[in-house]
């Protein structure tokens, strides 16, 4: 039976998914920038879009883990004295964060599946990554190619945006509010009390 400090907290897998995505979303921001103003030379340049596209797909493939496990776990309860509409708008503002984790690895994917470069992608150097079968549906590759390069280019500053209000926020809650809003995301010394050899994976 779960202890009221581990009703509180988000779960061992939640809280390691989580903190390996900001982790995984910070490296691609720092390659997006990198890439596109730091006037690499252009194998270094190469080098750096294989693990930019293999941290992406790394991201899309936590993420669905994440909405996957969220479903079924639920996470803990908002703080009690948590206004109406700042829940709205942290419920909002995760969604948000969500719909950009999946949406921007998928129009990087695209944008990468109608180059006419036609470069393969190979995930980590390991291992050979398809091209989205877009031809098909796409009469006009280049500019189809050219609008999916603005959406995803528009959605990282977004992003970027997003998550400095997000750790903004947390740190709003554990330094000015003193709740446990960022506490039960923060990895626990503390086990379940659980007898359970398997009581700590929650």
């Amino acid at each position: 039976m779960a202890t009221v400090e581990t009703a509180r907290r988000y779960t061992v897998v939640a809280i390691l998914l989580h903190w390996t995505s900001a982790l995984c979303v910070l490296g691609l921001i720092g390659m997006g920038l990198t890439m596109t103003h730091a006037g690499l030379a252009p194998m270094r340049q190469f080098q750096l879009y294989q693990w930019h596209k293999s941290l992406g797909i790394t991201v899309l493939a936590l993420t669905v883990l994440r909405l996957a496990w969220r479903l079924t776990h639920r996470p803990p309860a908002h703080p009690a004295a948590m206004p109406s509409h700042e829940r709205a708008m942290g419920s909002m503002a995760h969604g948000l964060l969500y719909l950009l984790l999946v949406g921007l690895p998928l129009t990087g994917w695209a944008v990468v599946s109608l180059s006419p470069f036609n470069i393969p992608t190979v995930l980590y150097g390991l291992v050979p990554w398809p091209h989205l079968p877009l031809e098909a549906f796409v009469p006009d590759k280049a500019a189809a190619e050219g609008l999916l390069k603005l959406v995803h280019a528009y959605g990282a500053w977004l992003l970027t945006a997003l998550l400095a209000v997000h750790v903004i926020a947390a740190l709003r809650h554990h330094l000015i509010l003193r709740d446990d809003v960022l506490r039960r995301m923060l990895p626990s010394r503390t086990t379940s009390t659980s007898s359970s050899p398997l009581g700590s994976i929650r």
